[in-house]
């Protein structure tokens, strides 16, 4: 059973983020993973399967759901949850493998943004390759990112200024980068930039990138801090889940 996967970059939800090379990808897919994330989040599921309606046209090609396994987020340990979290992820999708495609073939999987950043789509299949012969390639997809800095109509770095990328855990364990000026946060579910001094400080976020409900705010930290909390909470609530990132820059 030999098994070519594929991870292929989606963007941030607007079909037309994904490249020519990522429909070719799809389309040559024997089975198309799509990961159903609780009632709550129901419509990230429903996007995936919208994408492939949209743009699979290959009428051999198998679009699967299965339910993803929750990680548990009161382990104070969080890196060893996250390596179990992975190791379950890695069992259902072996397990959903080898059920529609038990003879092996071409899976794809469809990533938010891209595979590089910040995402653990790799790590799991990392797991996959000691269980079964497997090969894997990627199709990059736009970043939230650069989803981020278009919307704002911003360039990521200052002339000849490096950038640093962290998340929210990060930023609220241990403050501002040290010698960063432009700091790009994801994976921040609480806000972290609340901890910080926000005189001198900048930023622009965004929500549901490149999406009809897309939502932009930017300014001064201490202007517009409060207001970034408050309608990330709102459209939580009214959305059921939320997908943002946020740029700052000092000076």
């Amino acid at each position: 059973m030999n098994i070519d996967l594929c991870l292929v970059g989606i963007g941030t939800g607007n079909p037309d983020h994904v490249t020519r090379q990522g429909v070719q990808a799809l389309n040559a897919a024997d089975l198309i993973l799509v990961p159903r994330k609780g009632a709550g989040k129901a419509d990230l599921a429903e996007l995936r399967l919208q994408l492939c309606g949209a743009l699979v046209t290959n009428p051999a090609t198998q679009v699967v759901g299965f339910d993803m396994p929750v990680r548990d987020a009161d382990d104070p340990d969080y890196p060893a949850a996250v390596h179990r979290w992975h190791d379950a992820i890695a069992e259902v999708w072996l397990a959903t493998i080898r059920t529609h495609l038990p003879a092996g073939g071409r899976v794809a999987l469809l990533v938010w943004g891209d595979p590089s950043l910040y995402d653990s789509t790799l790590r799991i299949a990392e797991r996959l390759a000691v269980q079964l012969p497997l090969k894997v390639s990627v199709v990059p997809g736009i970043t939230a990112l650069q989803a981020l800095t278009a919307a704002h109509a911003i360039a990521l770095n200052d002339i000849n200024a490096p950038v640093t990328i962290t998340t929210g855990r990060q930023l609220r364990d241990h403050g501002w980068p040290p010698s960063a000026d432009t700091v790009a946060v994801m994976l921040d579910g609480a806000c972290a930039f609340q901890h910080l001094v926000p005189e001198g400080i900048t930023i622009w976020w965004g929500a549901y990138l490149g999406m009809p409900q897309q939502l932009c705010i930017a300014g001064p930290l201490a202007e517009v801090g409060e207001r970034i909390q408050a309608e990330r909470q709102a459209a939580r609530a009214a959305h059921g889940w939320i997908m943002d990132t946020y740029l700052m820059r000092r000076g």
